[in-house]
């Protein structure tokens, strides 16, 4: 397999869970963030697999994997099946990239739960407070408003929710195949359950520990990320204190999909072997 496929299944504490891998060294695990999927790094993996044996999974909730109403998928529980999967796969310690939700995911997994990486990437990722768009804060206000409209209403608030996190054109197949996890009765529901899980308390818990990560970490950020500023990967810089910083210019919040020629020259001087695109 030389491309995105999800081939695997796999019982964790929050649903079942499909997953990929393809490659061949050593191990590299993904962490998409919301509301994307696995999907989102497809454009990268074929490049990481010439030196990795690359790893991903949609989180519970997400893109292919389980989605039920009683379902909880908040970041807590998010940490919990990352450190899960690292498990399952068997691996002792991968280098990880994480996106979005998927900063604080990895991170929770490293800082709490005792996963080690040997080397880390966070772009753009939601790590700090404040975080969420004023429509992620809207809706999750809101909640109860949204749940049950109409499909066709849903569909375009879907697209523009993921329209809105770009600074570039994506191709359109891929705006369709991020869109389309969430437009199944169930994906609705799920959609709408991680508004009323975010907690803010689950990247404040974190916080005070971003000084203490165990392995080399760089920080990529797109500078027109219309979500969470660049200020704020600056700050989270920062506070990991390894002067790893690295800006993505005129990138959105999607830079994978984006830009991924300039996320894979920016991985290059810091992942051993990847030579940049």
């Amino acid at each position: 397999m030389s491309v995105w496929e999800l081939t695997e299944s796999h019982q964790t504490g929050a649903g079942r869970v499909l997953a990929g891998k393809t490659g061949s060294g050593p191990d590299l695990v993904l962490a998409h963030g919301w509301p994307w999927s696995s999907f989102s790094w497809h454009r990268l993996i074929p490049r990481l697999a010439e030196t990795h044996r690359v790893h991903w999974y949609d989180m519970p909730g997400y893109g292919q994997s389980e989605k039920r109403a009683d379902q909880r998928t908040s970041l807590d529980v998010q940490g919990e099946v990352f450190a899960e999967m690292i498990r399952h796969w068997g691996l002792t310690k991968p280098t990880v990239i994480a996106h979005d939700f998927g900063g604080a995911t990895t991170l929770r997994a490293h800082l709490l739960h005792g996963c080690d990486f040997e080397r880390y990437v966070l772009m753009n990722v939601v790590a700090m407070r404040p975080w969420g768009s004023e429509f992620f804060d809207h809706v999750g206000r809101h909640v109860e408003a949204f749940q049950g409209l109409p499909p066709h209403i849903h569909k375009a608030i879907v697209e523009a929710y993921i329209r809105g996190a770009l600074a570039k054109g994506i191709a359109e197949e891929d705006v369709e195949r991020l869109v389309t996890p969430w437009l199944s009765d169930e994906g609705a529901a799920s959609f709408y359950r991680q508004f009323a899980q975010a907690d803010e308390r689950y990247t404040a818990e974190v916080e005070p520990l971003f000084g203490a990560l165990r392995c080399p970490t760089k920080v990529i950020w797109g500078d027109a990320d219309p979500w969470i500023p660049i200020a704020r990967g600056r700050a989270l810089s920062d506070l990991i204190g390894q002067n790893r910083f690295e800006t993505l210019y005129g990138v959105g919040h999607l830079p994978q999909l984006e830009a991924p020629g300039a996320v894979l020259t920016a991985l290059s001087d810091f992942l051993p072997n990847l030579v940049e695109d």
